[in-house]
């Protein structure tokens, strides 16, 4: 390994644990949405007003809940279905590479997602992180379709 490949690796390295320091802590949900990629088109699948925490711990554990607008205990099957259609919700490891963490998810509110790698960008600035996920087919919108989230969280209060 060159003198040049160690200072770029240890720049990175540097880079990923500032990213990482930013990130630990409770973080509230300001604001999601969802763009369809086949149509550029924006999805209202969370509704105007959104709530929920992401919890980054300093050993390494993430944990999200995120609910959409508006949801009321169901009275039955049906209505509970529909409840899932407004959640995001999973916990797993995480680190950081570059300007993106990834979560190793160990438990998720759609089995699908256990056993996979999770990839969020994020900006982290003063006390607001936006972050964008790569275009996926999601369980919840979109019947399908390539869609991505466009969130953004503030740091809560201690």
């Amino acid at each position: 390994m060159s003198i040049q490949d160690v200072v770029q690796h240890s720049h990175a390295e540097l880079e990923n644990e500032e990213l990482r320091a930013k990130l630990v802590g409770t973080w509230e949900l300001v604001s999601y949405r969802v763009e369809e990629k086949e149509s550029g088109s924006f999805i209202n699948a969370m509704g105007p007003a959104p709530r929920g925490r992401v919890i980054f711990t300093p050993d390494g554990w993430v944990a999200f809940n995120l609910e959409g607008s508006n949801r009321h205990p169901a009275t039955n099957d049906a209505e509970r279905a529909h409840l899932m259609k407004t959640l995001v919700a999973y916990i797993g490891r995480y680190r950081v590479e570059g300007n993106q963490w990834i979560t190793s998810v160990q438990t998720a509110w759609a089995p699908e997602w256990v056993g996979t790698e999770q990839r969020r960008t994020v900006t982290v600035s003063g006390d607001y992180a936006d972050v964008l996920t790569p275009w996926r087919k999601m369980p919840n919108w979109a019947a399908g379709r390539l869609s991505r989230s466009i969130i953004r969280f503030r740091r809560a209060s201690t």
